[in-house]
């Protein structure tokens, strides 16, 4: 079975869409492991029915060395970002994992990504499902 981890901070509410939309896909053909850069991002996550969860830098890394595919904003491979929740461990872990990243282009960040139109979360969560998910099942 496929080990997706879907990595979030602040709310917890882009990684709760993300697992809800995927349970609602895949149902339990794939293990979502939900990874949180605070407790609160966690929870959420959890009660979006992943099925297990970890908080923190070292969980984070620790966990994306085994994930078969890494989902989260794209500031999760930035250090510093998500109002500093993500440090530069975090930044790096994802980077080096051998998982497929798929990131979804939302930053609240001073970062501007070129190309990138202002669809709607809900469509890109879909979209990322679609165009990316079925390779790996």
């Amino acid at each position: 079975m496929k080990s997706i981890c879907v990595i979030d901070g602040q709310g917890g509410g882009i990684g709760g869409a993300t697992i809800k939309m995927l349970k609602e896909q895949f149902n339990e053909n794939i293990r979502i492991i939900a990874l949180g850069t605070n407790a609160i991002a966690t929870s959420q996550m959890l009660k979006a029915k992943a099925n297990r969860g970890a908080t923190g830098e070292n969980a984070i890394a620790q966990t994306v060395k085994k994930a078969d595919v890494i989902i989260g904003p794209i500031g999760i491979v930035l250090a510093h970002s998500m109002m500093g929740e993500v440090t530069p461990g975090i930044a790096e872990a994802i980077a080096l994992s051998p998982a497929k990243k798929i990131l979804i282009p939302l930053t609240q960040d001073n970062i501007t990504i070129v190309g990138i139109s202002g669809i709607p979360l809900p469509r890109l969560i879909e979209t990322l499902i679609q165009e990316n998910m079925n390779d790996f099942l």
